[in-house]
């Protein structure tokens, strides 16, 4: 008997992986989070296999899932938003797993910010303006360590993929804006891959008062940095005539 943690991608089934397809579509037992998964990929479940929304569940109960395939000798899909290892809180459940002897593993999904990438149609790196991708939240309810704050994060002026934090973006905005500048390009983007995907582009200066406007309160990426900007014309040197084709193999 398996746990597998699969991620159910972004929200639009086609970013399903193949292996997540296979699994979901055969699966005895779902444990899937059901605020935040979309209902296409929630109906490519098995009809008949168990289904549980871990919305209005603890960690107790969702382990009770796992105790009780375990004895029916069953596999379980615990399906998560995005990729798992993001924000998916999976630690914990594997460390019950562990002392109740039950093997698993990994399925990777489709992170929300890659979606939301090819969204507003940007490269989240740039030559000489940002190599560096940081995926990270606001403080809130769970608290950040000091040296990871946002405004130490800004001073690497890298591209910053914000999770779980529309709702103090225009905080956040004011704690970015030393670093990055006033004028710096922001996209946040709602729900990205699904039906209702909506956009909304600025800069720290006013972006918070046009994703108040949106009413956008949650369920939103964060894109900050200056390789997402409309003028930013940096070229790579991957296909430049000198570069050889060992580099390009390579990268």
């Amino acid at each position: 008997m398996k746990v597998r943690f699969v991620g159910a991608g972004p929200g639009d089934p086609e970013l399903l992986t193949v292996k997540a397809h296979k699994l979901l579509t055969t699966c005895a037992v779902c444990v899937y989070a059901g605020s935040l998964v979309s209902n296409e990929v929630i109906d490519l479940i098995a009809e008949d296999a168990d289904k549980h929304d871990s919305a209005g569940m603890d960690l107790a109960s969702i382990v009770a899932v796992f105790k009780d395939a375990k004895n029916r000798g069953v596999d379980v899909v615990r399906l998560h938003t995005g990729d798992p290892s993001i924000y998916g809180a999976i630690g914990e459940q594997m460390r019950a797993l562990d002392k109740l002897g039950i093997d698993y593993e990994v399925v990777p999904g489709v992170s929300s910010f890659q979606a939301a990438a090819a969204a507003i149609k940007k490269e989240l790196t740039a030559p000489e303006v940002s190599q560096t991708i940081i995926l990270t939240r606001m403080a809130g309810k769970t608290p950040v360590p000091d040296e990871q704050s946002m405004q130490r994060l800004a001073e690497s002026k890298s591209t910053l993929c914000i999770f779980l934090s529309v709702s103090m973006i225009g905080d956040l905005a004011e704690k970015l804006k030393v670093s990055y500048g006033p004028d710096a390009p922001v996209a946040v983007v709602y729900r990205a891959s699904w039906p209702d995907q909506l956009i909304v582009e600025g800069t720290l200066n006013n972006i918070g008062v046009k994703v108040s406007l949106s009413g956008i309160k949650k369920t939103a990426m964060i894109i900050v940095g200056q390789a997402i900007g409309v003028g930013n014309e940096a070229v790579s040197l991957l296909y430049d005539k000198s570069f050889s084709h060992e580099y390009r193999k390579g990268a």
